[in-house]
Order: structure tokens, then C-alpha cells, then sequence
């Protein structure tokens, strides 16, 4: 998924809603924040969350190589027919989800960044199969950091808010449509993968809503479940 939106537009409880909704399925989460900001945040109620420039590097690394290992075991498994994916086999969906991710490119040399970029478009690319995702949110998707063909693979794009024509053509390609503002957080245009552009409206928050506090206990429910599962097979073994 691609996210893109100006300041205001709601791009960023949209990211905490999909993270609330991953938590409530058994995905595996890994944030990256370069901004140290919201999504920063999680990281007192969650873990796998990074904001310091080593350690987002780092986990992008161990994100691709967990795809490749998983990709290579999973025509082991016993289970394993050609056209099935990481779900017939009941494995973990495992999703890279990055604010702010123009403001960690420009952290890099020039260097990092191709390094980096390469393994995101290679994840984008091959990670469906073996259910590795990325969800890559910028206020603009500028074609210097989604070059290379890497923003034609994603499958789900998003333009919330105000975009300049500029930017709904790098979001959605040159289309003969007119894009409109509405003043609702929120709101915007989404391409679904058919290359048909429809407007969209992102889900609506309850007032009141503590992201911080849903998401920190969904997370403490989770290692209480890993906990007990683990002292029953100990307890088998």
C-alpha cells in the first residue's frame, strides 16, 4: 500500500487504524518512524517499533531476509503446492509499515539509499507470495525515492487530502479525471490495483479514542497468548 497526504489530511490515524486492525489478526508488525512521532510513540506499548536511522536500516535488512528464508523454506514444507501462498500453509502475514518515508530516504547516502531502496522494491515485488507487505506512507511520492518502477507494484494507493496535480500524477499516473477537494479529514481518492480512481474515505475514529491505549492492550492480550502457549508446550514437552 501507498498512503500519501499533506498535513492534516489524516494520513496518520489512518496508519493507526491499520495497525489497531493488525493487531486483531495474528500479523506480525514492524514500524518505522523516522520522525520520532506518532508512530514513534508505539513503541512504549509495543515492540518492533524504530525511529534512529541504524535501526531502520537494520530492520528493513532483516525484513527482506526474513522474506527470502521464508520464500526458500516454505518449498520445504510438506504442505507446499505450486500456486499457494504463505496462507494455505498457515503462516504469519508480516507487514512493514513506514511514515514518513521520503524523511528517512533523505537520511541516507547515496549509498543507503539504493541499497535500501532495492530491497524495498524487491519486497514489494516478490513479498505477496510468501506474505511479506509493505505500507509505505510520504506526504508526496516523489519519483527520486519510488523510482525504478517500485510505486507502479503497489497494488493499494491513497491520495488523502490536498495534492497538487503534480502530486495525484505520481500518485495515480496521467488519468483524465478531475480530482476535487472536500474539507473531511480523511477523505481522498484511491486506486484498488484495476486503475480505476474512486473517491475514499478512510474509517471513521470515535471521538475519544486513545490509539495508544487500544493498541497497547491488543499487544498485551497477544504476548499473554504467546506466554500461555509457550508454558502449554513446555508443559507438553
Amino acid at each position: 500500500a501507498l498512503i500519501c497526504g499533506g498535513t492534516g489530511g489524516g494520513k496518520t490515524y489512518f496508519l493507526l487504524t491499520i495497525i489497531e486492525a493488525l493487531l486483531r489478526t495474528n500479523a506480525d508488525l514492524y514500524i518505522l518512524d523516522p520522525k520520532n512521532a506518532d508512530l514513534a510513540d508505539l513503541g512504549t506499548v509495543m515492540g518492533n517499533v524504530y525511529h534512529t536511522k541504524d535501526d531502520m536500516i537494520d530492520c528493513v535488512n532483516a525484513f527482506y531476509e526474513g522474506m527470502v528464508t521464508r520464500s526458500e523454506e516454505m518449498k520445504l514444507h510438506p504442505n507446499y503446492r505450486t500456486g499457494e501462498n504463505y496462507a494455505y500453509l498457515g503462516l504469519a502475514p508480516q507487514f512493514l509499515i513506514f511514515d514518513e518515508y521520503v524523511a528517512f530516504m533523505e537520511m541516507l547516502t547515496t549509498k543507503e539509499n539504493a541499497a535500501v531502496l532495492n530491497k524495498l522494491k524487491q519486497i514489494v515485488m516478490l513479498g505477496r507470495q510468501a506474505g511479506y507487505f509493505l505500507i509505505l506512507a510520504c506526504q508526496r511520492p516523489d519519483a527520486k525515492y519510488l523510482g525504478d518502477g517500485i510505486r507502479d507494484q503497489f497494488n493499494f494507493r491513497v491520495a488523502l487530502g490536498r495534492m497538487s496535480e503534480l502530486g495525484y500524477s505520481m500518485m495515480f499516473g496521467e488519468v483524465d479525471k478531475d480530482f476535487f477537494l472536500k474539507q473531511i479529514k480523511g477523505r481522498g481518492y484511491v486506486d484498488t490495483g484495476n486503475s480505476v480512481i474512486s473517491e475514499f474515505y478512510t474509517p471513521l475514529v470515535p471521538k475519544g479514542h486513545d490509539f495508544l491505549k487500544e493498541i497497547g492492550r491488543l499487544s498485551q492480550n497477544r504476548q499473554d497468548g504467546q506466554a500461555a502457549c509457550e508454558a502449554k508446550d513446555a508443559g507438553t514437552d
